[in-house]
């Protein structure tokens, strides 16, 4: 009936996607006389299950276990599928912790292999974090459950591409990457199974009853109440963030707070902690690197204004051999970090090269009223999805990059000069791999400007961004852009053909840099997006989902264009 309204739970919606694929459900029970047909009807099921993947073969060798079971249904496929990717992970972990570098002789590969192993322990406790989600049939909001699974799954790929990325020393590369192979095959095909899944549900236009899903699925303005927050969002945490929020930690250099370091305050996350960990730090500057354990979510951490509570080191790659991930001065694992009112700053400059002033790895993560300064690689949105508004984000090469899903809203992007034989500057370097991950970065109603030591140079190129991994995926909307920008705005990675496959788009921009008529023709899908096009880019949008989690984070937000 037209307009009737559907309730589908998610064992269903996975049979309503074998339908879609062919996939045949219908098990012959004929006794032994219809043997070899039964066969067959099961091999079709596996071959139409692993249609969509792009390791095929490494698809139907997981489904081992449930191939011959006649009964088996679609979400006994999906658990196989996820349970075989699982112990692969687990494998190449074995395989990794064999091998050992010696912290002395070479103390940059050392880190990033310990880096490597903790990467792949992320990868197992995430998937199977997931698969017991699945497991347990807890799928009463669709909408909410099979993208949330999208997204860990994800993340679980970065984690494992991140693990090989870090390791510069060939013969510990190559190993490493051997060992990882099947393990990044079976994920690779997870997140293409559950990316067809979310299509197919976006593609059926399924509405969901009233009452049946949680008020915060929907748009974030639906019900609002007076104080700016929708009803669904718990009246303690409304007052939290209305209020000046009443500190667990306080961190003083003075000595007037609890702690003088803010690495201190978060090492006094209780155990088992419910709810948000404030942390307030007080005016000074921090000269320390601080990390939030992936045990220790929903971390907010406010300070007295950027510029005035810093947070600053000088961990670098090329001087102090430090890891990428490693030369963070903050970074966030747990998941729900915010922060307010900070300056996280590397000061490394362009000689150390990669030295990072902010990693967030933890998921609905949001960053508000900050500045994050550096130079190459200054902000890291390494996984999951992530928020930043009303920033001041400064650098030179690649200084927004990552394997997440970040958008940045009504900040001021600043590209600075870069070091001595460094000939150009990139504002983006977008690290998505496989075309079904719904990741990527998106500036909205941005100022990109420059510093005026930049401006007094000729000699220095500088481009909106450039492709980091096959599929990166940079949008660029509603913001402003000065005329430094080069007429061809986005650059090719060298020795590589990611400008082929990226997506880098344009939508909304103005400023004497904004033009799109020079850009690199060399980019295959580069392209200046409709309206609707560029909506699915917004903070609101199925990539982002914020409409389900950003009122939690107190920042200021809109989910469509034009700022609403």
């Amino acid at each position: 009936m037209v307009g009737k309204k559907v309730v589908i739970s998610f064992v269903s919606l996975i049979l309503l996607v074998g339908v879609i694929v062919g996939v045949v459900v219908v098990v012959h029970k004929n006794g032994d006389k219809d043997g070899g047909k039964t066969t067959n009807v099961q091999k079709k099921k596996v071959d139409e299950f692993c249609l969509p993947t792009a390791y095929k073969d490494a698809c139907v060798k997981s489904l081992d276990k449930v191939a011959h079971n006649e009964s088996a249904t679609m979400k006994d496929y999906i658990m196989a599928a996820f349970d075989a990717t699982v112990e692969e992970i687990k494998k190449s972990q074995h395989e990794t912790g064999k091998t050992n570098v010696d912290k002395d002789k070479d103390p940059y590969n050392h880190m990033a292999l310990e880096d490597c192993k903790e990467l792949l322990q992320y990868a197992v406790e995430e998937l199977e974090s997931t698969l017991k989600v699945v497991s347990d049939n807890e799928m009463k909001s669709l909408q909410e459950k099979v993208y949330d699974i999208l997204n860990w799954v994800s993340a679980v790929y970065s984690y494992q591409s991140d693990c090989i990325d870090a390791i510069n020393k060939p013969e510990y590369k190559s190993a490493i990457e051997k060992g990882l192979v099947n393990a990044t095959q079976l994920t690779n095909n997870a997140i293409d199974i559950v990316a067809k899944i979310s299509s197919t549900l976006q593609d059926s236009n399924f509405q969901i009853p009233d009452g049946f899903m949680n008020r915060k699925l929907l748009d974030a303005n639906y019900q609002m109440g007076q104080d700016g927050y929708p009803t669904w969002f718990p009246a303690a945490d409304r007052k939290l963030l209305a209020d000046s929020p009443t500190p667990n930690a306080v961190v003083a250099k003075d000595g007037s707070g609890q702690y003088k370091s803010v690495a201190e305050a978060i090492k006094a996350y209780p155990d088992k902690h419910q709810g948000k960990y404030i942390v307030y730090v007080k005016a000074g500057e921090y000269n320390e690197q601080v990390i939030i354990d992936k045990k220790q979510p929903n971390v907010f951490i406010y300070g007295d204004g950027a510029g005035k509570t810093i947070i600053t080191s000088d961990k670098n790659v090329k001087i102090a051999l430090y890891s990428t991930q490693d030369s963070a001065t903050v970074s966030a694992v747990g998941q729900g970090f915010i922060a307010k009112g900070i300056t996280f700053r590397n000061t490394a400059g362009p000689p150390g090269e990669q030295a990072v002033a902010l990693r967030i790895q933890g998921d609905m993560s949001a960053v508000f009223d900050c500045n994050i300064e550096g130079y190459q690689d200054t902000l890291y949105y390494q996984t999951h999805r992530q928020f930043y508004r009303n920033c001041v984000i400064s650098g030179t090469i690649d200084f927004i990059f990552g394997k997440g899903t970040a958008v940045i809203q009504d900040s001021t992007i600043i590209l600075r000069k870069p070091g001595v034989g460094q000939k150009w500057n990139t504002i983006t370097a977008d690290g998505r791999e496989v075309q079904s991950q719904p990741t990527g970065l998106a500036l909205q109603n941005c100022k990109i400007t420059a510093e005026n030591e930049l401006l007094s140079t000729k000699i220095v190129e500088n481009y909106l961004g450039r492709p980091w991994k096959a599929y990166s995926t940079n949008v660029v909307m509603e913001s402003e852009i000065g005329d430094f920008i080069k007429p061809e705005g986005w650059m090719i990675w060298d020795k590589e053909q990611f400008h082929q496959t990226c997506e880098c788009y344009e939508y909304g921009n103005k400023g004497p840099g904004a033009g799109t008529s020079a850009r690199n023709k060399l980019f295959k899908n580069f392209k200046v997006l409709s309206q609707q096009e560029a909506t699915k880019y917004t903070a609101g949008a199925v990539w982002f989902r914020g409409n389900e989690w950003l009122a939690g984070t107190g920042a200021p937000f809109y989910l469509g264009l034009g700022g609403k």
